[in-house]
């Protein structure tokens, strides 16, 4: 499990403050088309007018973190963000609490993060939800575990993709929860049409499994090339062995061999594969080496 970063995708989010400005949102708006020193330049513009635009410091501090339109600076990002938490900016707080835990732009602190977090959260931000539940899950303690699951299910419901595929790890597996591989099944599905790579894999061993879904070997396949397509070792690995056998897809061992050379350059050895791939041509190696180079060329 790994944290968030706390806006990305939830920006336009941050401009709702600013939902009853006669004014369009000029700034977050130059924000989403990559405008960044526009974005840079119009945030700038809005706090001359209102020294007070929580939106706009946010904003202006994820500039700042990401160095976008300007050169990255953790601590005037931190600067920035600490302005806008202080006027109760849940994704403001958001991103100081990870600051924090990290050591990055403000002294390390994790009991100060934590609070940051848990205060972002309690605001509705679903990311610092997701993020402190990730940290209560390491403490070993039931009642961390079940605040944890609450906050799996605020994140999960704002349609955050990791958040989903933490909480149907916690249903397959039965921790805090009754063991249910259905519902794990459908919160994997959620998290994998929001794009969760992960949420594909563990769907997709269901599918093929069979395990809280009803089998599907050729729909699991059709999930582990989606992941195996933005990456994942897991996938490409997965896929290679169907390709082998023919389950799910017609047998195509230069296809296979493609993918297997992908997972192995990400370190997955596999000797079944090895063993499997090793009567191919030496045109047919060729073939499946061009073919796994302009996959790659094409993330």
């Amino acid at each position: 499990m790994r944290l968030l970063p706390a806006l990305g995708g939830l920006l336009l989010a941050a401009s709702i403050t600013c939902a009853q400005a006669a004014e369009p949102d000029l700034a977050y708006g130059a924000y989403q088309r990559g405008l960044y020193q526009t974005a840079f330049r119009e945030a700038n513009l809005r706090l001359e007018k209102n020294k007070n635009d929580a939106a706009a410091m946010t904003l202006l501090g994820e500039l700042y973190n990401q160095g976008l339109g300007v050169a990255a600076d953790a601590k005037k990002a931190a600067e920035w963000y600490q302005l806008a938490a202080r006027r109760g900016n849940p994704h403001a707080l958001g991103a100081l609490g990870l600051m924090a835990l990290d050591g990055r732009g403000t002294p390390k602190n994790p009991v100060q993060g934590k609070a940051w977090l848990e205060q972002a959260a309690a605001k509705g931000n679903a990311v610092a939800a997701h993020n402190l539940a990730l940290l209560l899950l390491t403490s070993g303690s039931d009642m961390d575990l079940e605040q944890a699951i609450a906050l799996l299910r605020q994140a999960s419901d704002a349609e955050i993709p990791d958040a989903q595929h933490a909480l149907g790890v916690l249903y397959l597996q039965g921790r805090g929860v009754a063991k249910d591989a259905s519902e794990a099944a459908r919160l994997f599905e959620r998290a994998a049409r929001n794009g969760s790579s992960v949420g594909e894999v563990e769907y997709a061993i269901l599918l093929f499994n069979g395990e809280g879904v009803t089998a599907s070997e050729s729909q699991a396949a059709r999930y582990f090339r989606r992941a195996a397509a933005k990456g994942s070792a897991i996938a490409q690995n997965r896929l290679a062995r169907l390709l082998v056998a023919g389950r799910g897809v017609p047998a195509n061992k230069v296809d296979a061999a493609a993918w297997h050379i992908l997972a192995a350059a990400q370190g997955l050895v596999d000797p079944w594969l090895d063993n499997a791939l090793k009567d191919l041509s030496a045109d047919d190696r060729k073939r499946a080496e061009k073919l796994a180079a302009e996959r790659l060329g094409m993330r």
